[in-house]
């Protein structure tokens, strides 16, 4: 495989499993050194890393949590390492409508999948803007674009991701780092898979069914789908994208 990241780190939340543990194994094998930042203990995602020959730490770490991000860029900072390639990957989707979501619930989502990305990216984009070279990707979701009912909490951070991507490239560009967003389709992986029955008495097997009609590519997408367009951006090819919103499934949603 090409060495396309080679001598680049990268820090990557929500690699355990799932999106963020196949982009953290594509990426080390095309050279980069991976930090993974998860609140799981990730040790199949080192597991395979390790085997093919690359490196990566793991770190336990609450995006959501202002201290827990602080003791994470210490440990970077530590092994002597900068952060090149910030990957803004973990987030969580229950499933509920709109009457039965509490404000908890509501603080919850948004704390988790967008309070995070503002903690790593606050804590992580200084030394990539003082180099002058960086890439921030950020994941959040088609479902910005679609009329998929039960998700307002999700759905609300998710297209706060997008807001958030593109005033960063505004801020960001004429320092080198290029900030872009990856919205992938329902894709299959350990979290997407935990809960068989969803408001409304569908089942998540139907619901994944359902979407594959709806695609040009007629096939439920999993989380290798994604890690290509993830390593493009993350590239060199990709300097001259920035502030971006890239559609990952299957040709589900057209853009202009």
């Amino acid at each position: 495989m090409t060495k396309r990241h080679q001598g680049r780190t990268v820090v990557i939340s929500g690699a355990a499993s799932g999106i963020g543990q196949a982009t953290a194994v594509r990426l080390a094998a095309e050279g980069a050194r991976i930090f993974i930042a998860d609140r799981a203990k990730a040790q199949d995602t080192l597991r395979s890393i390790e085997s093919a020959g690359g490196e990566a730490i793991a770190v336990q770490c609450d995006v959501s949590d202002q201290a827990s991000v602080a003791k994470l860029k210490a440990e970077v900072e530590k092994s002597g390492a900068s952060c090149d390639i910030l990957i803004n990957n973990a987030g969580i989707y229950p499933m509920q409508s709109f009457d039965d979501i509490t404000f908890e619930d509501w603080k919850r989502v948004l704390s988790v999948n967008l309070d995070s990305m503002f903690l790593m990216t606050k804590a992580f984009s200084v030394g990539m803007r003082q180099r002058r070279w960086g890439r921030i990707i950020n994941i959040a979701s088609d479902t910005v674009s679609l009329l998929v009912p039960n998700l307002v909490h999700y759905i609300s951070s998710k297209a706060g991701v997008i807001g958030f991507s593109r005033s960063l490239a505004t801020e960001f560009g004429e320092h080198g780092v290029n900030v872009n967003t990856i919205a992938p389709g329902l894709t299959r992986t350990p979290g997407t898979l935990a809960d068989k029955e969803i408001p409304g008495g569908m089942t998540k097997d139907a619901l994944f069914e359902m979407m594959v009609h709806m695609q040009s590519i007629k096939r439920s997408e999993v989380a290798t789908d994604l890690v290509g367009a993830i390593s493009f951006l993350a590239s060199e090819d990709a300097a001259f994208i920035t502030g971006q919103t890239l559609y990952v499934n299957g040709g589900l949603t057209r853009t202009t």
